[in-house]
């Protein structure tokens, strides 16, 4: 009787509740990003968004050297350019500037500027070819038009992604750190240079009057530089495709949407905006078992620990003075070194040293033994690093690396190296200081704490707002509008103009006034006077 009841009362009960169940609505995303590590951060976008169920289209170059063509989590749009990113000519780069810093040369110094500003020149008309290529494809842009996304996820570090959002009409997100030439905030936030230090200064947010005006020199030289070389390509791409009078940073601006890598236990104090969403450590996780043979390296270093080494993609290999002293300093050490390495194998490496061509980041990070992690200060290794609560030995060499690093440095969280002086000595004396100085992995434990603190994690908390924009079709009431106002409208030096023109009228009217009856006083007591 009672499985008879529960037959007839299951279907009618299921009924009544379904409308209660909240259904999910799957969205189309259309994504273009940027290569190389800035892939790495975005790829964990996408397949958080293809585990919700959204369909995901990732369009890549002909030159894409990370983003795979096929995956469970995407499918792909092959474009027919190769597109600005340039692995190689960023590798030669890096190892140029490694070997310029060895040397200590003022003329090296010189010449690698002037060569880097025309590398970057060659990588801005490539993304111009492969942007141009890409929009006269009618027949591609009929496609994506027929597709109807619901919005574009963008890096805009490069252009490309930001005005195919802008072609196609979409509500656009940025992945974002860097847009364009300077650190994201800069190009939507007020930012008063007063407290808010350019990226690559190494500057605090406590800058003494000599610090402020070098701040100022470098923003100036800076704008200067991208007004020169980058924004007459890119606006004439603006003008060319968007429409006349537009400009490549009106287009940068107008996004709905910037899920920004950082968060404040990182970035200093400073003005946002209501659609800068931070999502700092959102590639971050807690860490899996080791391999057996890692594992049991890891567990071979008895209570003294191990310390990992990483200097990211770009720098495989270092000058060979370098790796070796590098080696004979940690074969010196009683911890068991990682070193993800795919230089010459140092002759003086010791035995408590492993070199792997790959290793487990993450997992090494969380793992309780490691008691130090070596590294070049990329942002994802920092953010890796905050999460887990491992102080930080600094080889900060290019882009924003020397930044990052210096932020943490200031936190007492992290010790820079050197590199133009570095010796055998000099390393073992900064990596046994971070060891060995409670002070470090306490105050990084102290970052871990508070960046863990929040009411929602980091990639949910993106993914909310990826969804939000697709809901509500963009985030038009989060936007500021004042992109769009003249440079002399928005810092009110019209208003200004105005003002002090209105206050010296004023000002001339009095005078004018008491002159006049001056002189009428004078003419009177003068014509008395004669009489």
């Amino acid at each position: 009787m009672n499985g008879q009841w529960f037959q007839v009362i299951w279907p009618i009960t299921l009924t009544l509740l379904l409308p209660s169940v909240p259904v999910a609505q799957c969205g189309k995303v259309l994504v273009f990003p940027v290569d190389g590590s800035h892939w790495v951060n975005m790829n964990i976008l996408v397949e958080a968004l293809s585990a919700k169920g959204h369909d995901v289209t990732v369009m890549r170059t002909a030159s894409s050297c990370y983003i795979k063509e096929f995956s469970p989590h995407y499918t792909s749009i092959n474009l027919k350019s190769e597109g600005g990113y340039n692995k190689e000519v960023l590798e030669q780069f890096a190892s140029r500037i490694m070997h310029i810093l060895r040397d200590g040369s003022t003329w090296g110094h010189l010449k690698l500027q002037a060569d880097m500003w025309q590398s970057f020149l060659k990588i801005f008309e490539a993304e111009r070819e492969m942007i141009v290529n890409m929009i006269e494809d009618q027949q591609l842009m009929l496609s994506l038009k027929d597709a109807k996304y619901d919005l574009i996820l963008t890096d805009p570090n490069m252009f490309g992604g930001v005005i195919l959002g802008h072609y196609l009409k979409l509500p656009m997100v940025y992945n974002v750190r860097w847009a364009g030439y300077n650190e994201a905030h800069f190009s939507i936030a007020p930012s008063p240079l007063s407290y808010v230090p350019m990226p690559s200064l190494e500057l605090s947010d406590r800058m003494s009057f000599l610090q402020r005006v070098y701040n100022v020199v470098m923003y100036i030289f800076i704008e200067i530089g991208a007004a020169l070389v980058i924004s007459p390509i890119n606006d004439a791409l603006a003008e060319r495709f968007i429409g006349p009078g537009t400009s490549f940073l009106s287009l940068v601006q107008g996004a709905d949407l910037w899920l920004h890598r950082v968060d404040f236990v990182f970035e200093y104090p400073r003005p946002t905006m209501p659609n800068v969403i931070y999502m700092a450590g959102f590639q971050c996780k807690p860490s899996k078992p080791l391999p057996q043979d890692l594992e049991d390296f890891v567990q071979s270093s008895g209570d003294h620990g191990v310390i990992i080494m990483s200097l990211g993609t770009l720098i495989d290999k270092l000058p060979d003075d370098v790796a070796e002293a590098i080696a004979e300093a940690f074969a010196e050490l009683p911890q068991e070194i990682i070193w993800r390495y795919k230089g010459k194998r140092p002759s003086a490496l010791g035995n408590n040293t492993l070199i792997m061509d790959w290793m487990p980041q993450n997992d090494l990070l969380g793992h309780p033994k490691t008691r130090a992690f070596v590294a070049h200060g990329g942002t994802n290794g920092i953010q890796e690093a905050i999460y887990h609560g491992v102080p930080i030995i600094g080889f900060g060499l290019i882009f924003d690396q020397p930044d990052n690093l210096s932020k943490m440095r200031v936190r007492g969280a992290a010790k820079n190296v050197d590199f133009a002086t570095m010796n055998k000595e000099s390393f073992l004396t900064t990596v046994k200081e971070v060891l060995y100085d409670p002070s470090y992995r306490e105050n990084m434990q102290r970052l871990s704490r508070l960046h863990k603190d929040v009411p929602v994690k980091p990639l949910d908390n993106a993914i909310f707002w990826i969804e939000f924009v697709m809901r509500h079709k963009g985030a038009a009431h989060l936007r500021t509008e004042s992109y769009k106002m003249l440079w002399y409208s928005y810092h009110s030096v019209d208003v200004i103009l105005v003002l002090i023109s209105a206050v010296s009228l004023i000002i001339l009217s009095i005078y004018a006034v008491i002159r006049y009856f001056c002189c009428r006083i004078c003419m009177r007591k003068t014509k008395i006077k004669h009489e």
